[in-house]
Protein backbone atom coordinates (compact mmCIF):
# COMPACT_ATOMS: atom_id res chain seq x y z
CA UNK A 1 0.00 0.00 0.00
CA UNK A 2 2.69 2.26 0.91
CA UNK A 3 4.43 1.90 -2.36
CA UNK A 4 1.04 2.58 -3.93
CA UNK A 5 0.94 5.72 -2.13
CA UNK A 6 4.22 7.02 -3.11
CA UNK A 7 3.40 5.93 -6.80
CA UNK A 8 0.37 8.18 -6.45
CA UNK A 9 2.14 11.02 -5.00
CA UNK A 10 5.46 11.00 -7.34
CA UNK A 11 2.92 10.86 -10.34
CA UNK A 12 1.17 14.12 -8.91
CA UNK A 13 4.20 15.63 -7.97
CA UNK A 14 4.71 14.94 -11.98
CA UNK A 15 1.79 16.90 -12.75
CA UNK A 16 2.19 19.72 -10.82
CA UNK A 17 5.72 20.58 -12.59
CA UNK A 18 5.52 23.52 -14.54
CA UNK A 19 4.94 23.51 -18.58
CA UNK A 20 7.96 24.80 -20.16
CA UNK A 21 6.64 27.49 -23.01
CA UNK A 22 9.55 26.40 -25.44
CA UNK A 23 8.04 24.97 -28.64
CA UNK A 24 9.34 21.63 -29.53
CA UNK A 25 12.36 20.82 -32.12
CA UNK A 26 11.14 19.59 -35.28
CA UNK A 27 12.09 16.04 -36.50
CA UNK A 28 15.95 16.59 -38.36
CA UNK A 29 15.54 14.11 -41.47
CA UNK A 30 18.64 12.48 -41.67
CA UNK A 31 20.09 12.80 -45.80
CA UNK A 32 20.41 9.20 -46.93
CA UNK A 33 24.20 7.91 -46.29
CA UNK A 34 26.53 5.35 -48.40
CA UNK A 35 27.46 3.34 -45.48
CA UNK A 36 26.60 0.25 -44.47
CA UNK A 37 25.44 0.67 -41.27
CA UNK A 38 22.97 3.69 -42.30
CA UNK A 39 21.50 1.55 -45.25
CA UNK A 40 19.55 -0.61 -42.55
CA UNK A 41 17.18 2.45 -41.15
CA UNK A 42 14.53 2.81 -42.99
CA UNK A 43 14.48 6.37 -44.59
CA UNK A 44 11.71 9.44 -44.24
CA UNK A 45 9.02 9.60 -46.47
CA UNK A 46 9.18 12.88 -48.56
CA UNK A 47 6.32 15.10 -48.42
CA UNK A 48 4.00 15.30 -51.24
CA UNK A 49 3.34 18.37 -52.94
CA UNK A 50 1.96 19.79 -55.90
CA UNK A 51 3.97 20.94 -58.84
CA UNK A 52 3.55 24.28 -59.40
CA UNK A 53 6.57 24.88 -62.04
CA UNK A 54 9.30 23.57 -63.57
CA UNK A 55 11.79 23.10 -60.25
CA UNK A 56 15.71 22.73 -60.50
CA UNK A 57 16.03 19.50 -58.76
CA UNK A 58 17.13 17.48 -61.48
CA UNK A 59 20.52 16.98 -60.23
CA UNK A 60 19.19 15.42 -57.03
CA UNK A 61 17.52 12.55 -59.16
CA UNK A 62 20.72 11.68 -61.06
CA UNK A 63 19.77 13.31 -64.58
CA UNK A 64 22.72 15.85 -64.34
CA UNK A 65 26.26 16.33 -65.32
CA UNK A 66 27.15 16.39 -61.02
CA UNK A 67 24.91 12.85 -60.99
CA UNK A 68 26.29 9.25 -59.16
CA UNK A 69 24.45 7.50 -61.72
CA UNK A 70 25.50 7.73 -65.49
CA UNK A 71 24.03 6.59 -68.47
CA UNK A 72 26.21 4.92 -70.59
CA UNK A 73 25.67 5.32 -74.67
CA UNK A 74 24.77 2.79 -76.38
CA UNK A 75 27.57 0.86 -78.76
CA UNK A 76 26.42 2.38 -82.08
CA UNK A 77 26.89 5.69 -80.74
CA UNK A 78 30.52 5.14 -79.55
CA UNK A 79 31.48 3.62 -82.58
CA UNK A 80 29.63 6.15 -84.92
CA UNK A 81 30.10 9.41 -86.22
CA UNK A 82 29.35 13.19 -84.34
CA UNK A 83 25.80 13.26 -85.43
CA UNK A 84 25.39 9.33 -83.83
CA UNK A 85 26.85 10.27 -80.81
CA UNK A 86 24.28 13.74 -80.18
CA UNK A 87 21.89 11.96 -81.12
CA UNK A 88 22.76 9.24 -78.74
CA UNK A 89 23.19 11.97 -76.07
CA UNK A 90 19.66 13.66 -76.71
CA UNK A 91 18.34 10.04 -76.32
CA UNK A 92 19.55 9.91 -73.24
CA UNK A 93 18.30 12.74 -71.55
CA UNK A 94 14.99 12.28 -72.77
CA UNK A 95 15.20 9.18 -70.95
CA UNK A 96 16.04 10.76 -67.60
CA UNK A 97 13.14 13.35 -68.41
CA UNK A 98 10.71 10.38 -68.64
CA UNK A 99 12.46 8.80 -65.24
CA UNK A 100 11.76 12.12 -63.75
CA UNK A 101 8.62 12.46 -64.56
CA UNK A 102 7.14 9.12 -62.94
CA UNK A 103 9.07 9.71 -60.39
CA UNK A 104 6.94 13.12 -60.13
CA UNK A 105 3.57 11.25 -60.43
CA UNK A 106 4.61 9.05 -57.42
CA UNK A 107 4.93 12.12 -55.23
CA UNK A 108 2.13 14.17 -56.08
CA UNK A 109 -0.23 10.98 -56.50
CA UNK A 110 -1.81 11.91 -59.86
CA UNK A 111 -0.58 12.77 -63.45
CA UNK A 112 -0.38 16.31 -64.51
CA UNK A 113 -1.02 17.71 -67.89
CA UNK A 114 2.45 19.28 -68.09
CA UNK A 115 4.02 16.78 -67.18
CA UNK A 116 2.12 14.69 -69.67
CA UNK A 117 2.94 17.37 -72.49
CA UNK A 118 6.81 17.21 -71.59
CA UNK A 119 6.31 13.33 -71.92
CA UNK A 120 4.60 13.23 -75.06
CA UNK A 121 8.69 14.69 -76.13
CA UNK A 122 10.33 11.21 -76.24
CA UNK A 123 10.86 9.12 -78.61
CA UNK A 124 9.01 6.04 -79.43
CA UNK A 125 11.71 4.60 -81.21
CA UNK A 126 14.87 3.90 -79.29
CA UNK A 127 16.83 4.19 -82.47
CA UNK A 128 18.33 7.49 -82.13
CA UNK A 129 21.42 7.07 -83.30
CA UNK A 130 21.07 6.33 -86.78
CA UNK A 131 19.22 9.45 -87.27
CA UNK A 132 20.95 11.87 -89.31
CA UNK A 133 21.25 15.67 -89.20
CA UNK A 134 18.04 16.40 -91.08
CA UNK A 135 15.70 14.37 -88.54
CA UNK A 136 17.58 16.45 -85.59
CA UNK A 137 16.93 19.53 -86.96
CA UNK A 138 13.68 18.45 -87.88
CA UNK A 139 12.93 17.58 -84.18
CA UNK A 140 13.82 20.92 -82.96
CA UNK A 141 11.44 22.38 -84.77
CA UNK A 142 8.72 19.98 -83.77
CA UNK A 143 9.68 20.75 -80.16
CA UNK A 144 9.57 24.92 -80.77
CA UNK A 145 5.76 24.45 -81.75
CA UNK A 146 5.11 22.32 -79.08
CA UNK A 147 6.19 24.93 -76.42
CA UNK A 148 3.98 27.39 -78.54
CA UNK A 149 0.86 25.24 -78.01
CA UNK A 150 1.56 25.44 -74.46
CA UNK A 151 3.81 23.10 -73.01
CA UNK A 152 5.87 23.75 -70.70
CA UNK A 153 9.63 22.41 -70.76
CA UNK A 154 12.61 21.95 -68.14
CA UNK A 155 15.86 23.90 -68.58
CA UNK A 156 17.31 20.63 -70.32
CA UNK A 157 14.44 21.01 -72.49
CA UNK A 158 15.70 24.14 -73.64
CA UNK A 159 18.99 23.67 -73.56
CA UNK A 160 18.14 20.67 -76.45
CA UNK A 161 16.24 23.43 -78.25
CA UNK A 162 18.96 25.84 -78.31
CA UNK A 163 21.52 23.58 -79.22
CA UNK A 164 20.09 22.50 -82.26
CA UNK A 165 20.89 25.39 -83.98
CA UNK A 166 24.07 25.27 -82.47
CA UNK A 167 24.85 21.95 -83.38
CA UNK A 168 23.89 23.12 -87.12
CA UNK A 169 26.47 25.97 -86.66
CA UNK A 170 29.11 23.60 -85.28
CA UNK A 171 28.56 21.28 -88.33
CA UNK A 172 29.19 23.76 -91.07
CA UNK A 173 31.96 24.76 -89.76
CA UNK A 174 33.19 21.20 -89.16
CA UNK A 175 32.52 20.58 -92.63
CA UNK A 176 34.39 23.79 -93.76
CA UNK A 177 37.26 23.54 -91.71
CA UNK A 178 37.09 19.66 -93.48
CA UNK A 179 37.07 20.67 -96.68
CA UNK A 180 39.93 23.81 -96.11
CA UNK A 181 41.82 21.03 -94.48
CA UNK A 182 41.52 18.92 -97.73
CA UNK A 183 42.29 21.89 -100.04
CA UNK A 184 45.35 22.83 -97.96
CA UNK A 185 46.56 19.03 -98.28
CA UNK A 186 45.89 18.84 -102.43
CA UNK A 187 47.75 21.98 -102.58
CA UNK A 188 51.00 21.02 -100.70
CA UNK A 189 50.65 17.46 -102.42
CA UNK A 190 50.46 19.49 -106.30
CA UNK A 191 53.17 21.57 -104.92
CA UNK A 192 55.93 19.03 -103.50
CA UNK A 193 56.84 17.89 -106.93
CA UNK A 194 60.49 16.68 -105.83
CA UNK A 195 60.83 13.28 -104.26
CA UNK A 196 61.41 12.89 -99.91
CA UNK A 197 65.01 12.11 -100.40
CA UNK A 198 66.38 15.20 -101.90
CA UNK A 199 64.10 17.58 -99.53
CA UNK A 200 65.64 15.82 -96.64
CA UNK A 201 69.11 16.48 -98.04
CA UNK A 202 68.56 19.66 -98.52
CA UNK A 203 67.88 20.06 -95.16
CA UNK A 204 70.10 18.12 -93.65
CA UNK A 205 72.87 20.47 -95.98
CA UNK A 206 72.12 23.51 -93.66
CA UNK A 207 72.82 21.68 -90.23
CA UNK A 208 76.39 19.36 -91.96
CA UNK A 209 78.77 21.45 -93.95
CA UNK A 210 80.63 18.51 -94.47
CA UNK A 211 77.89 17.29 -97.11
CA UNK A 212 78.53 20.34 -99.50
CA UNK A 213 82.35 19.15 -99.43
CA UNK A 214 80.67 16.14 -99.96
CA UNK A 215 78.87 16.97 -102.90
CA UNK A 216 82.01 19.17 -104.46
CA UNK A 217 83.73 15.66 -104.65
CA UNK A 218 81.16 13.81 -105.89
CA UNK A 219 80.97 16.36 -108.79
CA UNK A 220 84.49 16.52 -109.13
CA UNK A 221 84.24 12.45 -109.23
CA UNK A 222 81.68 12.09 -111.37
CA UNK A 223 83.16 14.53 -114.33
CA UNK A 224 86.18 12.21 -113.88
CA UNK A 225 83.90 9.56 -114.70
CA UNK A 226 82.71 11.12 -117.94
CA UNK A 227 86.14 11.89 -119.34
CA UNK A 228 87.32 7.68 -118.56
CA UNK A 229 84.43 7.02 -120.87
CA UNK A 230 85.44 9.48 -123.69
CA UNK A 231 89.17 8.74 -123.49
CA UNK A 232 87.96 4.95 -123.46
CA UNK A 233 85.85 5.63 -126.43
CA UNK A 234 88.78 7.57 -128.18
CA UNK A 235 90.79 4.53 -127.42
CA UNK A 236 88.08 2.25 -128.46
CA UNK A 237 88.34 3.79 -132.11
CA UNK A 238 91.96 4.13 -132.45
CA UNK A 239 92.65 0.61 -132.02
CA UNK A 240 89.84 -0.59 -133.73
CA UNK A 241 90.50 -1.34 -137.84
CA UNK A 242 88.42 0.93 -140.35
CA UNK A 243 86.01 -0.99 -142.61
CA UNK A 244 88.38 -1.25 -145.31
CA UNK A 245 90.42 -4.07 -143.29
CA UNK A 246 87.35 -5.95 -143.20
CA UNK A 247 86.83 -5.51 -146.74
CA UNK A 248 90.43 -6.75 -147.36
CA UNK A 249 90.12 -10.08 -145.89
CA UNK A 250 86.95 -10.70 -148.54
CA UNK A 251 88.40 -9.17 -151.48
CA UNK A 252 87.41 -11.11 -154.71
CA UNK A 253 90.01 -13.79 -156.46
CA UNK A 254 91.30 -13.38 -159.31
CA UNK A 255 90.71 -15.90 -162.52
CA UNK A 256 95.25 -16.98 -161.89
CA UNK A 257 94.25 -17.59 -158.70
CA UNK A 258 91.22 -19.09 -159.12
CA UNK A 259 93.59 -21.70 -161.53
CA UNK A 260 96.55 -21.76 -159.05
CA UNK A 261 94.00 -22.97 -156.32
CA UNK A 262 92.32 -25.33 -158.37
CA UNK A 263 95.38 -27.13 -159.99
CA UNK A 264 96.90 -27.36 -155.95
CA UNK A 265 93.81 -28.89 -154.86
CA UNK A 266 92.53 -31.41 -157.73
CA UNK A 267 94.89 -32.58 -159.78
CA UNK A 268 98.83 -34.01 -160.06
CA UNK A 269 101.08 -36.09 -157.86
CA UNK A 270 99.86 -35.95 -154.27
CA UNK A 271 102.98 -36.62 -152.84
CA UNK A 272 104.47 -34.15 -154.71
CA UNK A 273 105.56 -30.87 -151.85
CA UNK A 274 104.36 -27.98 -152.79
CA UNK A 275 105.66 -25.46 -150.18
CA UNK A 276 108.39 -26.18 -147.48
CA UNK A 277 108.51 -24.04 -144.42
CA UNK A 278 112.25 -23.62 -142.84
CA UNK A 279 112.06 -22.16 -139.42
CA UNK A 280 109.03 -24.43 -138.64
CA UNK A 281 110.59 -27.62 -140.67
CA UNK A 282 107.43 -28.04 -141.84
CA UNK A 283 106.68 -29.35 -145.70
CA UNK A 284 103.09 -29.33 -147.62
CA UNK A 285 102.29 -32.07 -150.09
CA UNK A 286 99.47 -31.99 -152.45
CA UNK A 287 97.77 -34.91 -150.37
CA UNK A 288 98.45 -32.74 -147.42
CA UNK A 289 97.02 -29.65 -149.05
CA UNK A 290 94.11 -31.53 -149.79
CA UNK A 291 92.45 -30.85 -146.62
CA UNK A 292 91.44 -27.71 -147.83
CA UNK A 293 88.92 -28.98 -150.16
CA UNK A 294 85.30 -28.13 -149.49
CA UNK A 295 83.99 -31.09 -147.05
CA UNK A 296 87.51 -32.39 -145.84
CA UNK A 297 88.83 -32.20 -141.87
CA UNK A 298 91.55 -29.72 -141.83
CA UNK A 299 95.15 -31.32 -140.28
CA UNK A 300 97.76 -30.89 -137.85
CA UNK A 301 100.05 -30.02 -140.68
CA UNK A 302 97.75 -27.32 -142.35
CA UNK A 303 96.87 -25.58 -138.84
CA UNK A 304 100.19 -24.85 -137.54
CA UNK A 305 101.72 -23.68 -140.74
CA UNK A 306 98.88 -21.12 -140.83
CA UNK A 307 99.72 -19.66 -137.20
CA UNK A 308 103.62 -19.24 -138.23
CA UNK A 309 101.83 -17.66 -141.06
CA UNK A 310 100.23 -15.28 -138.80
CA UNK A 311 103.08 -14.87 -136.43
CA UNK A 312 105.43 -13.96 -139.17
CA UNK A 313 102.60 -10.96 -140.60
CA UNK A 314 102.92 -9.85 -136.95
CA UNK A 315 106.32 -9.56 -137.46
CA UNK A 316 106.34 -7.66 -140.74
CA UNK A 317 103.92 -5.35 -139.72
CA UNK A 318 103.73 -4.70 -135.71
CA UNK A 319 101.98 -1.33 -135.77
CA UNK A 320 99.33 -2.92 -137.99
CA UNK A 321 98.33 -6.41 -135.74
CA UNK A 322 98.52 -7.06 -132.27
CA UNK A 323 101.39 -8.84 -130.72
CA UNK A 324 99.94 -12.38 -130.61
CA UNK A 325 101.31 -15.74 -129.64
CA UNK A 326 100.55 -18.96 -131.30
CA UNK A 327 100.69 -22.40 -130.01
CA UNK A 328 101.01 -25.70 -132.32
CA UNK A 329 98.32 -28.23 -132.03
CA UNK A 330 100.73 -30.59 -129.81
CA UNK A 331 101.04 -27.83 -127.34
CA UNK A 332 97.56 -29.21 -125.17
CA UNK A 333 98.57 -32.47 -125.53
CA UNK A 334 101.80 -32.24 -124.31
CA UNK A 335 100.51 -30.33 -121.43
CA UNK A 336 97.81 -32.18 -120.51
CA UNK A 337 99.55 -35.89 -120.78
CA UNK A 338 97.34 -38.86 -119.91
CA UNK A 339 99.92 -40.01 -116.84
CA UNK A 340 99.69 -36.77 -114.94
CA UNK A 341 96.95 -35.19 -115.79
CA UNK A 342 98.91 -31.38 -115.36
CA UNK A 343 102.61 -31.45 -116.48
CA UNK A 344 104.58 -28.18 -117.09
CA UNK A 345 107.98 -29.80 -117.33
CA UNK A 346 106.66 -31.34 -120.59
CA UNK A 347 106.25 -27.60 -122.35
CA UNK A 348 109.03 -25.38 -120.17
CA UNK A 349 111.46 -25.05 -122.91
CA UNK A 350 108.94 -24.65 -125.08
CA UNK A 351 108.23 -20.93 -124.40
CA UNK A 352 112.54 -19.64 -123.48
CA UNK A 353 113.67 -16.16 -124.90
CA UNK A 354 116.36 -17.76 -126.93
CA UNK A 355 113.84 -19.02 -129.08
CA UNK A 356 110.65 -16.68 -129.21
CA UNK A 357 112.62 -13.47 -128.16
CA UNK A 358 109.98 -12.25 -125.73
CA UNK A 359 108.09 -13.21 -122.76
CA UNK A 360 104.30 -14.64 -123.04
CA UNK A 361 103.31 -12.27 -120.19
CA UNK A 362 104.64 -9.56 -122.74
CA UNK A 363 101.35 -10.53 -125.62
CA UNK A 364 98.44 -9.15 -125.98
CA UNK A 365 96.78 -12.45 -126.35
CA UNK A 366 97.77 -16.32 -126.39
CA UNK A 367 96.36 -18.48 -128.91
CA UNK A 368 95.95 -22.58 -127.93
CA UNK A 369 94.37 -24.97 -130.55
CA UNK A 370 92.55 -27.67 -128.85
CA UNK A 371 91.80 -30.88 -130.56
CA UNK A 372 88.86 -33.23 -129.33
CA UNK A 373 89.55 -36.24 -130.86
CA UNK A 374 87.18 -35.11 -134.07
CA UNK A 375 86.50 -31.48 -133.97
CA UNK A 376 88.83 -28.63 -133.31
CA UNK A 377 88.13 -25.62 -131.25
CA UNK A 378 90.01 -22.61 -130.29
CA UNK A 379 91.18 -21.03 -126.06
CA UNK A 380 92.08 -17.48 -126.15
CA UNK A 381 93.98 -16.15 -123.34
CA UNK A 382 93.80 -12.12 -123.12
CA UNK A 383 96.87 -10.98 -121.57
CA UNK A 384 96.29 -7.22 -120.93
CA UNK A 385 92.48 -7.89 -120.25
CA UNK A 386 93.17 -10.60 -117.65
CA UNK A 387 90.36 -13.12 -119.01
CA UNK A 388 90.04 -16.67 -120.82
CA UNK A 389 87.94 -17.05 -123.83
CA UNK A 390 87.05 -20.74 -125.31
CA UNK A 391 85.98 -20.42 -128.74
CA UNK A 392 83.95 -23.35 -129.76
CA UNK A 393 82.37 -23.27 -133.34
CA UNK A 394 79.55 -25.82 -132.04
CA UNK A 395 78.58 -23.44 -129.00
CA UNK A 396 80.60 -25.62 -126.54
CA UNK A 397 82.41 -24.31 -122.97
CA UNK A 398 85.15 -26.42 -121.23
CA UNK A 399 86.08 -24.97 -118.14
CA UNK A 400 88.62 -27.29 -117.42
CA UNK A 401 90.71 -26.21 -120.39
CA UNK A 402 90.61 -22.76 -119.01
CA UNK A 403 91.87 -23.93 -115.98
CA UNK A 404 94.32 -26.24 -117.13
CA UNK A 405 96.05 -23.25 -119.01
CA UNK A 406 95.58 -20.34 -115.94
CA UNK A 407 97.94 -22.69 -114.33
CA UNK A 408 100.39 -22.85 -117.19
CA UNK A 409 100.35 -19.27 -117.22
CA UNK A 410 100.98 -18.60 -113.25
CA UNK A 411 103.68 -21.34 -113.77
CA UNK A 412 105.36 -20.15 -116.65
CA UNK A 413 105.27 -16.58 -115.67
CA UNK A 414 107.08 -17.63 -111.91
CA UNK A 415 109.66 -19.65 -113.58
CA UNK A 416 110.36 -17.68 -116.76
CA UNK A 417 110.34 -14.26 -115.02
CA UNK A 418 109.66 -14.94 -111.19
CA UNK A 419 106.83 -13.05 -110.94
CA UNK A 420 103.76 -14.15 -108.88
CA UNK A 421 100.15 -13.55 -110.78
CA UNK A 422 96.67 -15.30 -109.89
CA UNK A 423 95.18 -16.29 -112.60
CA UNK A 424 92.63 -18.34 -111.57
CA UNK A 425 90.94 -14.96 -110.40
CA UNK A 426 90.99 -14.05 -114.07
CA UNK A 427 87.40 -13.93 -115.66
CA UNK A 428 86.08 -16.60 -118.16
CA UNK A 429 84.32 -14.82 -120.76
CA UNK A 430 81.64 -15.99 -123.27
CA UNK A 431 82.02 -14.66 -126.30
CA UNK A 432 78.06 -12.83 -128.08
CA UNK A 433 77.26 -13.42 -131.42
CA UNK A 434 79.98 -16.19 -131.59
CA UNK A 435 80.06 -17.76 -135.46
CA UNK A 436 78.86 -21.07 -135.40
CA UNK A 437 79.37 -24.22 -138.10
CA UNK A 438 76.39 -25.56 -139.95
CA UNK A 439 77.51 -28.56 -140.65
CA UNK A 440 80.19 -31.40 -139.29
CA UNK A 441 83.42 -30.46 -140.87
CA UNK A 442 84.27 -26.60 -140.58
CA UNK A 443 85.01 -26.75 -137.39
CA UNK A 444 88.99 -26.49 -138.21
CA UNK A 445 88.47 -23.50 -140.74
CA UNK A 446 86.22 -21.62 -138.45
CA UNK A 447 88.91 -21.95 -135.74
CA UNK A 448 92.01 -20.56 -138.05
CA UNK A 449 89.54 -17.82 -138.44
CA UNK A 450 88.95 -16.93 -134.92
CA UNK A 451 92.93 -16.54 -134.90
CA UNK A 452 92.89 -14.14 -137.97
CA UNK A 453 90.21 -12.08 -136.82
CA UNK A 454 91.60 -11.50 -133.37
CA UNK A 455 94.89 -11.14 -134.20
CA UNK A 456 93.86 -8.46 -136.12
CA UNK A 457 92.15 -6.61 -133.44
CA UNK A 458 88.68 -7.19 -134.90
CA UNK A 459 85.43 -8.57 -134.08
CA UNK A 460 84.10 -12.24 -135.40
CA UNK A 461 82.34 -10.71 -138.79
CA UNK A 462 81.95 -13.65 -140.74
CA UNK A 463 79.35 -16.63 -140.53
CA UNK A 464 79.26 -20.37 -142.27
CA UNK A 465 78.76 -18.88 -146.07
CA UNK A 466 81.93 -17.55 -145.96
CA UNK A 467 83.87 -20.98 -145.48
CA UNK A 468 84.22 -22.05 -149.23
CA UNK A 469 86.11 -18.17 -149.99
CA UNK A 470 87.98 -19.11 -146.58
CA UNK A 471 88.89 -22.54 -147.90
CA UNK A 472 90.56 -21.10 -151.01
CA UNK A 473 91.85 -17.94 -149.53
CA UNK A 474 93.74 -20.50 -146.88
CA UNK A 475 95.24 -22.70 -149.38
CA UNK A 476 96.63 -19.53 -151.65
CA UNK A 477 98.25 -18.44 -148.29
CA UNK A 478 100.35 -21.46 -147.85
CA UNK A 479 101.21 -21.97 -151.72
CA UNK A 480 103.00 -18.53 -150.82
CA UNK A 481 104.31 -18.48 -147.28
CA UNK A 482 102.39 -15.76 -146.78
CA UNK A 483 99.36 -15.19 -144.91
CA UNK A 484 97.04 -11.85 -146.25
Amino acid sequence: MGALTDQRKRSSADLRLPISSASPKKPRLIPPSSSPISSNIPQPTPFRRLVHAPQRIIRAFGLGSSSTRKWKPSSIAEMGNFFSQLSGKKQDEMFALEEYKKLVEEQSGFPGDEVGKVSSLQPKSPELSTRNETEILDGSDALSQKVEDGGMLTINEADILDGSDVVSEKVEDGRNMALELVHKREERILVKKEPLYKELYEKAKKHDTRLNSLNFEVEVLYKKVIGFRIEAELLWKREEKPKEKIEELFYPLTAEEEEEISIALFSGNSHKVLVAHESSNIQITREVLQCLRPGAWLNDEVINLYFELLKEREKREPKKFLKCHFFNTFFYKKLTSEKHGYDFKAVKRWTTQRKLGYALIECDKIFVPIHKEIHWCLAVINVKDGSFQYLDSLGGLDNHVLKMLARYLKDEVRDKSGKEIDTLSWKKEFVDELPLQKNGWDCGMFMLKYADFYSRGLKLRFSQEHMAYFRKRTALDILRLKAG
